[in-house]
């Protein structure tokens, strides 16, 4: 309550009155293993203790005087040392049984580590797909459905929107719908995305970006295909026409001076260049880089990375609740995320 109350006492005009708040929690990585460095010795990961950190944010957010309307995990839900391990289904089962306690819907995006651990058709089938969350409102009659291009299932991308209240939409993206990652090796999208790492990346380990002019080419990484970038082009045309604010979610960062270079999506200027061709998008939200980022481009949209839990040692936390007023958001963060005050820009006729 507190926290609202903070909020509020920034308004400053009749039309500041906090519309609906939502959390965020990204990278939690977890994993029933001990400590551990990440691929470069370096980072120390606390995979057990990730699991604390969740409940400490779930119990911080169902303790709120005023219910969130949602909470967004950014993906990376348990850690690829699980598929080793043969943990990848008890694992996810334990973190989401803590997700199930929280008092408010859960949007899932997927990671890299998703898809370490499991095939796309199954994560298609688990709880980790919360497409049935989608505005179904605009399917057939302003969108194109991904069903209707003809590709099969295995071609598919995971993506949809929402809207929590009117004027106000959030789109979810497949970061990785251009991937080797879980992706079966006979469909077109795992060739295509092989043929573009083994062009842009020499390295026998495919993870290794050591001599790279394009340090993002790795298969850690990955991109979105040209009918994802379409079908975000539809639903941003549909948001501008009818004033509405969109808050773009995907697990990659797409810009530059949000990330370090080494964790940005594959085809990040392609995706800046449809968001930068409308009005309506005013923020972009995504998780991978654990130090986290931000930056507001040259068109006014924020580029928020949040940091991970993986790397948050057990005395701190790192999850954020964010406000949602009329002419900003607010980002209470806790632990290692900062707060941020985000203001919209004016051009929106």
């Amino acid at each position: 309550m507190d926290e609202v109350c903070s909020c509020e006492q920034e308004a400053t005009t009749p039309t500041s009155k906090v519309l609906f708040s939502f959390g965020v929690i990204a990278d939690i990585q977890y994993a029933d293993l001990d400590d551990g460095y990440d691929f470069l010795g370096i980072r120390r990961r606390y995979y057990k203790h990730s699991l604390c950190h969740l409940q400490s944010a779930i119990e911080y957010w169902n303790g709120m005087e005023t219910q969130l309307e949602f909470v967004l995990q950014l993906g990376d839900i348990i850690d690829g040392f699980n598929a080793q391990h043969n943990m990848s289904e008890r694992a996810l089962e334990r973190v989401m049984k803590e997700f199930k306690t929280l008092r408010t819907p859960v949007h899932h995006i997927w990671g890299n580590h998703e898809l370490y651990n499991f095939k796309r058709d199954y994560l298609t089938k688990s709880e980790l797909n919360t497409k049935y969350l989608q505005d179904e409102t605009l399917h057939g009659n302003y969108i194109r459905d991904q069903n209707a291009t003809g590709d099969a299932d295995a071609e598919l991308y995971y993506a949809y929107q929402f809207c929590p209240m009117a004027k106000f939409r959030f789109i979810l993206l497949d970061a990785y719908d251009l991937s080797i990652l879980g992706r079966d090796t006979s469909t077109k999208k795992y060739e295509d995305s092989l043929h573009l790492l083994r062009e842009k990346n020499p390295n026998e380990d495919l993870n290794s970006p050591i001599g790279l002019s394009d340090p993002r080419f790795v298969q850690f990484n990955g991109g979105f295909s040209q009918d994802q970038l379409d079908w975000v082009n539809d639903i941003l045309t549909y948001a501008d026409k009818n004033q509405e604010r969109v808050v773009i979610v995907g697990h990659l960062p797409i810009h530059p001076d949000s990330t370090d270079s080494l964790c940005l999506a594959w085809n990040y200027k392609a995706a800046l260049s449809v968001i930068h061709s409308h009005q309506s998008v005013v923020c972009f939200l995504a998780g991978h880089l654990h130090d986290g980022g931000y930056c507001q481009d040259s068109h006014g949209i924020h580029h928020l990375t949040f940091e991970g839990i993986i790397e948050t040692p057990p005395e701190s936390n790192a999850f954020g609740t964010v406000y949602v007023y009329d002419d900003r958001m607010i980002l209470k963060g806790r632990g290692r995320v900062p707060d941020r005050v985000m203001h919209y820009r004016d051009d929106r006729p």
